[in-house]
C-alpha cells in the first residue's frame, strides 16, 4: 500500500516542490491512513478517478475528529497522478456539452488552483462564477450548503480553502496591465450593459420616428397676428414630411421686439412612401371590386 503513496516518476515539480507537498504533511498523513484512501484510491488513473468523482456527494477538507473527506483524498490522488492539462480542463468544463458533473468540476477547479499558472487559473475558473448550482460542504460542524460560484470565488480570493493553504495567486490587475488578461466584466455588469444597450436602442428608435429642426420667422411674417407657413422637408430618400406651422399672436408680439422669432419643431415621421403607395393600391383594388348584389329569392306559388 505504501507504494501507492508516491508521486508518479515523471512528475514535474510544482511551485518548486513535489506536487503532493502542496497539502500539509499532517493532513497528508491522515489521508494516507484513511479507509477511503486505502480501499478506493489505490490504482486510480486520470480516467478512472472520474468515476470516483461522480460518486462524491460533498466537498471539504476535514470533518468530525479531523478525518479527511473523500473530496480531499481525490485531490491528493490528482496531485500524485499529475494529469495532463487538457484532461483537467475537461474535468472543469465537462466531459460532454450536456454532462458537467458539479463535483467533478469542483475537484478539477481545486486541483487547477493548486498547480496551475495564474493566467490559466483566471481564464478557466472565472467563467465558473456564473454556475449557481448547490454543493454540499462537509466540515467539523457537519454539512452546509454552498454554491459553485461561492466556492470558485473562495479559490480566487481566500488563502485557505478545504483546510489547504493555497499557493499565492498574483493579483488580476497585474495581468490586465501586461495585456495577458482582458478586464473582467462581472455577470451584474454584463446585465447592466445589456440594459443600457437596450435603452440606447429604444432612444435611437424613438429619434428615428421624430424629426427635430428649427425655423426662424423674420419680422415681416411675425407682425401678422396669425400667419400660416407651409414647409416641406426631405427626411430620407423615400420619406417626406409636410408640416404646417401657425404663429400665434403671443409669438408675433415677441417677434416685434426682437426682429425675428425662432421655433423648434418636432415632427413624427410619416409612413415610408413605398408602404403608403402599397396601402393606396390595395385600397383602390378594394374599391374596384364589383359589389355582389344580394340574390332575390322568388317564392313559388
Amino acid at each position: 500500500m505504501a507504494m501507492d503513496n508516491k508521486t508518479v516518476r515523471d512528475a514535474i515539480q510544482v511551485h518548486g516542490t513535489n506536487p503532493q507537498f502542496l497539502i500539509e504533511k499532517i493532513l497528508r498523513t491522515r489521508i494516507y491512513e484513511s479507509t477511503y484512501w486505502k480501499e478506493s484510491c489505490f490504482g486510480l488513473t486520470e480516467s478512472s478517478i472520474i468515476e470516483k468523482a461522480y460518486e462524491l456527494n460533498s466537498i471539504g477538507g476535514q470533518y468530525g475528529i479531523q478525518k479527511p473527506t473523500e473530496f480531499i483524498c481525490l485531490v491528493l490522488k490528482l496531485l500524485q497522478l499529475q494529469p495532463r492539462e487538457e484532461i483537467v480542463i475537461k474535468y472543469i468544463t465537462g466531459l460532454t456539452e450536456n454532462d458537467s458533473n458539479k463535483y467533478l468540476r469542483a475537484l478539477g477547479a481545486f486541483y487547477l488552483r493548486l498547480v496551475g499558472k495564474p493566467v490559466d487559473i483566471y481564464k478557466n475558473l472565472e467563467p465558473l462564477l456564473v454556475d449557481g448550482r448547490k454543493l454540499r460542504k462537509r466540515g467539523n460542524s457537519g454539512y452546509s450548503i454552498i454554491h459553485m460560484d461561492e466556492f470558485i470565488d473562495e479559490l480566487l480570493r481566500e488563502e485557505r480553502v478545504c483546510d489547504v493553504v493555497l499557493p499565492r495567486l498574483t493579483k488580476r490587475y497585474v495581468f490586465e496591465d501586461t495585456g495577458e488578461l482582458n478586464p473582467r466584466i462581472s455577470a451584474l455588469e454584463a446585465v447592466e450593459m445589456e440594459l443600457e444597450q437596450e435603452r440606447e436602442a429604444e432612444e435611437a428608435a424613438a429619434r428615428d420616428e421624430r424629426v427635430a429642426f428649427t425655423i426662424t420667422v423674420p419680422l415681416p411674417f411675425a407682425l401678422s397676428l396669425s400667419v400660416k407657413i407651409k414647409i416641406e422637408i426631405q427626411v430620407s430618400l423615400e420619406l417626406a414630411v409636410r408640416i404646417t406651422i401657425k404663429i400665434s399672436q403671443s409669438f408675433a408680439r415677441t417677434a416685434q421686439t426682437t426682429g425675428s422669432q425662432t421655433f423648434e419643431i418636432i415632427v413624427k415621421k410619416s409612413k415610408p412612401e413605398q408602404k403608403r403607395k402599397s396601402e393606396q393600391k390595395s385600397k383602390q383594388e378594394q374599391e374596384q371590386e364589383p359589389k355582389q348584389e344580394p340574390k332575390q329569392i322568388t317564392r313559388s306559388s
